[in-house]
């Protein structure tokens, strides 16, 4: 009698989430087609249950694997700790049910094939590359997240259906008075997790490299071949030390056909502090910010701090000040918040406190969500050095553009499918757009393309104080779980 009350008690607790599927909507319909239940007997998407402890087990775990001590993280491309680092994630793929491959630079792929597996597959990832001494959350959430999201749709919660076979095998996970089994769920489209080689410049000076070249940047296949890092390593030998692009391959075996996926969802820290400061789980990324980056290098006559006068200087670090100055200026000048300049590296020669400075080198970081706008700012700065150059009686010997990619906006498609399945999860949203650049930049050439964000403490991110919520991240995972579902269905 008493487990007759329970069943009936806990039956009526379910019914306003039972209640609250569109049976008409197809992708519910598909969705049961393939599960094997009927999903209006499943509780709540609120219910998809993350594995919060072990998934934060894994952050740390991975950010041991530095070559800085903790709590910063130092992961560069093709370095020891970056090797050890993939092989961590390629096993915890593998453990996952994933079938795992690698192309000639070493992006990863774990794969879920679909009942329709000839379909181009949904693709989920991001990169786990640092900066010396940054955090362990950029990147990484995205793909050890993209895992756990595939756990998650691998045992959907199917309570009431357990509860009705009251199956000795169920085990309560979120609520201990709700029971839970395996639903057998399996995605119509194949779903795929990429790890993305070097996302970060740090050792080559080239951001996204990874995906810049799925995207199939020739330019960037054919620099590599002269390209050096700061102790005048080859790139090709650097990855061949770390076990990729051997003899035989032909960087261009990378290049992905456009279409090769349906989807392309990245899961990432906001970082920002907008989701923290205004209490909202989640950040829909609508557009990602076109950056450019600058070479700047002046050259004086240099002199002793002592005995040169002012008036007879050629100072080469006060061009570069000066410049850095007039960054500032036309960034300002833009008229729009979405417009940034920064510059990042300023370097002088000889670097001695009583020398005056004959050579300084600049690096300069520009973005817009506007190309033409962010243009014009790169045309001002170009003016502005020129102009420092006559005036102070120094040479501009190089103004090089390194890159100058173009924004992407996100696909209405995905935004929808996300806003859909934050709704399902209550959890709270927020369009917003993202300044700093990402692989999916890269990805929107190849695929339908959107981002989701979750916030981080303060904003921090690419220094050891970098930190996101077991929470915050669990929503994460879920929103990017249900994203994928849906997105799988189609």
């Amino acid at each position: 009698m008493f487990l007759k009350l329970s069943l009936w008690f806990f039956l009526l607790s379910s019914l306003p989430a039972i209640l609250s599927y569109n049976e008409a909507d197809p992708t519910v319909t598909t969705m049961e087609q393939f599960s094997g239940y009927p999903t209006h007997e499943h509780e709540s998407a609120s219910s998809f249950s993350v594995d919060t402890q072990g998934l934060q087990k894994q952050i740390d775990e991975l950010s041991s694997f530095s070559d800085t001590p903790s709590p910063s993280v130092t992961r560069v491309l093709y370095s020891e700790m970056d090797v050890v680092a993939r092989r961590y994630v390629k096993n915890l793929m593998g453990l996952s049910g994933l079938s795992v491959r690698e192309d000639a630079v070493g992006n990863i792929f774990g794969r879920w094939d679909g009942s329709e597996p000839e379909l181009s597959a949904v693709a989920t990832g991001s990169h786990i590359d640092a900066i010396p001494y940054s955090g362990k959350y950029d990147g990484v959430v995205g793909v050890l997240g993209a895992i756990e999201a595939i756990n998650v749709l691998r045992s959907l919660v199917s309570a009431l259906s357990c509860a009705k076979r009251r199956q000795s095998s169920c085990k309560p996970k979120l609520n201990p008075n709700v029971a839970v089994k395996r639903s057998g769920f399996k995605p119509r489209r194949s779903l795929e997790v990429i790890l993305f080689t070097s996302e970060e410049p740090t050792r080559f000076g080239i951001s996204c490299l990874g995906s810049r070249l799925l995207a199939g940047n020739e330019a960037l296949m054919k620099s590599l071949e002269t390209v050096v890092d700061s102790q005048n390593i080859p790139f090709f030998d650097a990855a061949r030390a770390a076990g990729y692009a051997n003899e035989e391959e032909d960087l261009s075996s990378v290049f992905l056909k456009k279409g090769s996926y349906s989807a392309f969802v990245e899961l990432h820290i906001e970082q920002g502090p907008i989701l923290e400061e205004e209490g909202i789980s989640i950040g829909i990324v609508t557009a990602i910010a076109a950056p450019a980056s600058i070479k700047v290098d002046f050259e004086g006559n240099g002199g002793h701090a002592g005995a040169v006068l002012m008036p007879n200087r050629n100072d080469a670090g006060l061009a570069a000040a000066e410049l850095a100055l007039a960054v500032e200026k036309h960034v300002l000048e833009s008229g729009s918040i979405d417009t940034v300049g920064t510059v990042g590296i300023l370097e002088l020669h000889p670097g001695a406190i009583n020398s005056i400075p004959s050579k300084s080198h600049l690096e300069i970081d520009t973005r817009d969500i506007d190309e033409m706008r962010r243009n014009t700012v790169i045309e001002k700065i170009h003016q502005s050095a020129m102009t420092i150059s006559k005036n102070r009686r120094v040479r501009l010997s190089e103004f090089k553009i390194i890159n100058q990619d173009p924004p992407a906006l996100s696909d209405k498609s995905i935004i929808k499918a996300m806003q859909a399945s934050s709704q399902e999860l209550n959890l709270s949203h927020k369009l917003m757009i993202s300044r700093a650049y990402h692989d999916s930049l890269f990805m929107a050439r190849i695929s339908p393309m959107a981002m989701i964000f979750i916030p981080c403490y303060k904003g921090y991110s690419h220094k050891p104080e970098e930190y996101s919520s077991p929470e915050n991240i669990a929503n994460g995972v879920k929103m990017l779980a249900l994203t994928l579902s849906k997105l799988s269905l189609y």
